[in-house]
């Protein structure tokens, strides 16, 4: 159970104009994903809510909404001309609201920390940059134009960064997700395929009729095992180490009297730059060509689904230098230059041509049962990312 909140003022009675404040009244708003919690109550109204806060202080606002009741928003404070655009994206959707200790839309404080569904990933980030853009625009547009892009969907399949770069660019951009006000420049991509092993349906009597899939499959869980010890004993990225590669589901059998005649397993592999999709259905199918030639009455289908590349920053990038270089000043020694094991949307900014890394709170909790944000790092991360966006916009 969490502690008891500390007689410091309420979270609801915060004003918004500061990023704790403001993060109190996102928490307070449900936007879980629907697409992980059938019924979840998805990104409207805290799209309505991050749309007026943001038209209220001259924010030129645009709703993308292809899918009813999943909207994005890309707000704009226009430049006067000549200057760099500066993208900051962050995610509205949070996972479930489910198994959170206390009530997860009730922002409380303690010690400093702010608890609640979303403090840490991600509507800290989305809070420090709102404010952080207002205030860097407060006194008149900079030369170049600074965009907000609140996406919806990061958490399942982030159709919502997808729709906003069909529209809108910018010279470089901010993802501020989560990573304890350290430099992230390199995270992993995924890609998920389905193995789907042949066997023949007979009665469980009748073993000369029959092959078992589920047994054939057991061949393949073994060279997946395998596989997965050669990627880690090989090259390794500087940041991220090696590849990875797991069976995650298996589904296989009717009954207990009958041979089953398919077997499918879906797997994951995780993948670092130099790796993808394409490179991965030819590693797989490498295996189960071998095991086809070796294993009698080995029959398979392989079927690539969900994939995402991964992501490298270039540590030289405008971007990357401007931020560091505040980052330094803020905290009073050089940011920590670190790598996700996770994916997230700046592998999409990256293909899209957009420089870009990420930079965000500390904290811990992200999809656990207690959530936090360390107020402390949300109010550095709000001075960064001011000064980021006056920098490199001017």
């Amino acid at each position: 159970m969490l502690p008891e909140t500390a007689p410091t003022p309420a979270a609801a009675e915060l004003p918004d104009s500061d990023p704790t404040g403001l993060l109190s009244r996102l928490i307070a708003i449900d936007s879980v994903n629907p697409d992980l919690v059938p019924g979840g109550a998805g990104e409207t109204v805290i799209a309505d809510f991050c749309g007026r806060w943001l038209a209220a202080r001259g924010f030129e606002v645009h709703r993308l909404e292809r899918r009813p009741g999943r909207p994005s928003l890309v707000a704009i404070a226009r430049g006067t001309g000549g200057g760099r655009s500066l993208m900051l994206n962050g995610h509205l959707d949070t996972v479930s609201l489910a198994d959170h200790d206390g009530d997860p839309l009730d922002p409380r404080i303690r010690d400093g920390r702010m608890y609640g569904r979303g403090t840490f990933d991600m509507k800290g980030g989305i809070a420090a940059m709102m404010v952080a853009a207002a205030r860097a625009t407060a006194d008149g547009p900079l030369r170049g134009d600074v965009v907000l892009a609140c996406v919806a969907d990061e958490e399942h399949g982030s159709f919502g960064t997808e729709e906003v770069l069909e529209s809108f660019t910018a010279d470089a951009a901010i993802v501020t997700e989560p990573s304890h006000l350290e430099v992230t420049l390199a995270h992993k991509g995924f890609a998920w395929f389905d193995v789907e092993i042949e066997g023949t349906a007979a009665h469980g009597s009748r073993p000369d009729l029959g092959v078992d899939a589920i047994a054939k499959a057991g061949h393949f869980l073994v060279a997946l095992e395998d596989l997965g010890r050669r990627l880690a004993e090989g090259p390794a990225h500087p940041l991220l180490g090696t590849g990875t590669v797991h069976a995650s589901v298996i589904h296989g059998g009717e009954e207990p009297s009958t041979y089953p005649a398919h077997c499918r397993i879906t797997l994951e592999r995780r993948t670092v730059p130099g790796e993808n999709a394409d490179s991965v259905e030819r590693e797989l199918t490498a295996v189960l060509d071998q095991l086809a030639a070796s294993v009698p009455d080995f029959r398979y289908r392989l079927t690539r689904g969900l994939h995402r590349e991964p992501f490298e920053a270039d540590p030289e990038a405008a971007i990357v230098r401007t931020l560091t270089r505040r980052a330094e000043q803020t905290l009073g020694h050089p940011p920590v230059v670190r790598a996700e094991p996770f994916w997230t949307d700046c592998a999409l900014l990256d293909r899209a041509g957009i420089p870009c890394l990420l930079f965000g709170v500390d904290g811990e909790g992200a999809h656990a049962a207690t959530e936090y944000v360390d107020l402390a790092s949300l109010d550095r991360l709000t001075d960064i990312l001011t000064a980021t966006i006056t920098d490199f916009c001017s």
